[in-house]
């Protein structure tokens, strides 16, 4: 018996450094409001955008694991963390999409993104491969270039969060609790792994 191709995927893709609880939220809900038969997770390879160091990829994907264990709809992309050079979501999207050929994409990115979309490479040819899931974060009230705001795109209701890797971090570093803000085996992992001190 042969599995069924998906036939609507969803793009997730991000640092996840760390992954939290409104990441994991954001993928519930895209899988049940844009009805995806597979959502994949992708690790951000080498983020152009961000100056900062960010934490190694094999601790980012196990704890993206833990995240995404218990749903057999989700699926852990690896192609930014094996290609070399900094991670354009266009050649993501070109590499998946010609490997599942005859699906629907669907990219899911918050409204911080979504506000930040005019200077992603080669941005308006990868608005022509995907549909645009947009999710509001709580505060994200940044005004879109007018290029992009003419382009349609669906809304991904997202519950009111207020939750950032980058407080997760701090957190950790002034030995303050996470355990409300990441799945409990997310932080089980940044505590056995002593990540972030």
């Amino acid at each position: 018996m042969t599995l069924a191709v998906p036939r609507r995927i969803g793009i997730f893709g991000g640092t996840f450094d760390p992954v939290h609880n409104a990441h994991v939220a954001l993928a519930r809900t895209a899988l049940q409001s844009l009805q995806l038969d597979q959502l994949r997770w992708v690790p951000t390879g080498q983020p152009w955008q961000k100056s900062r160091q960010i934490t190694p990829a094999e601790h980012r994907v196990a704890m993206v694991e833990r995240a995404m264990a218990g749903e057999p709809r989700y699926f852990l992309e690896r192609c930014e963390l094996l290609r070399q050079g900094p991670s354009y979501m266009i050649d993501t999207v070109d590499n998946l999409q010609a490997a599942t050929p005859g699906a629907k994409w669907f990219l899911v990115i918050g409204q911080d993104q979504h506000a930040g979309l005019h200077t992603w490479h080669r941005w308006r040819e990868l608005l022509e491969k995907v549909t645009l899931a947009v999710a509001a974060r709580p505060g994200d009230n940044a005004p879109l270039h007018p290029d992009v705001a003419a382009l349609s795109h669906s809304a991904v209701p997202l519950p009111m969060m207020d939750i950032s890797s980058t407080d997760i971090r701090q957190r950790v570093a002034a030995g303050l609790p996470i355990a409300h803000l990441v799945p409990v085996t997310v932080a089980g992992y940044i505590d056995q792994q002593a990540l972030y001190r």
